[in-house]
């Protein structure tokens, strides 16, 4: 598994979609975990964590590594539960040049009930927990992360 160089990472987030694992995080309270995004696209709303699965990175493995970067601890596949594939799009991406950001995402629900205080700041600035009805009618919770939560 490796990262790709900065030019070419541009020129991937350009050209196709990238595939990425979100976290849609649940507290025993039925609470959902949203960050409040440091960074593009997303930025300056409230999120689910996440993140992009890494060339040759097994399903298993990405899930491992994602929530050991983003809860602070490493969890089982087996641990969450499908939600299904949901696509993203974004008119802005990472390097904040002029091209789209596509995701192709694969949701997974895992329940959490650690301290909001151990959470890593790379990529949001302040966690909170909330109910669904609160996420659902909040302007400042993107529109990806609410698509978790509607039912089709």
């Amino acid at each position: 598994m490796t990262m790709l160089e900065l030019q070419t990472f541009k020129k991937v987030v350009a050209s196709t979609p990238l595939v990425s694992m979100d976290l849609i995080v649940m507290n025993d309270a039925g609470q959902v975990l949203l960050g409040y995004r440091n960074n593009r696209p997303a930025q300056g709303f409230w999120f689910v964590p996440g993140g992009r699965i890494l060339k040759d990175e097994r399903f298993e493995v990405a899930f491992s590594r994602l929530t050991e970067v983003e809860l602070g601890k490493g969890y089982a596949l087996s641990q969450a539960e499908f939600l299904g594939p949901y696509e993203h799009l974004y008119q802005d991406n990472f390097s904040g040049e002029n091209f789209s950001t596509h995701y192709v995402v694969l949701g997974y629900k895992i329940i959490w009930n650690g301290a909001l205080a151990d959470l890593p700041s790379e990529q949001h600035s302040d966690y909170r927990w909330w109910n669904i009805a609160e996420l659902l009618g909040s302007g400042d919770v993107h529109d990806n992360t609410k698509a978790y939560f509607v039912k089709g």
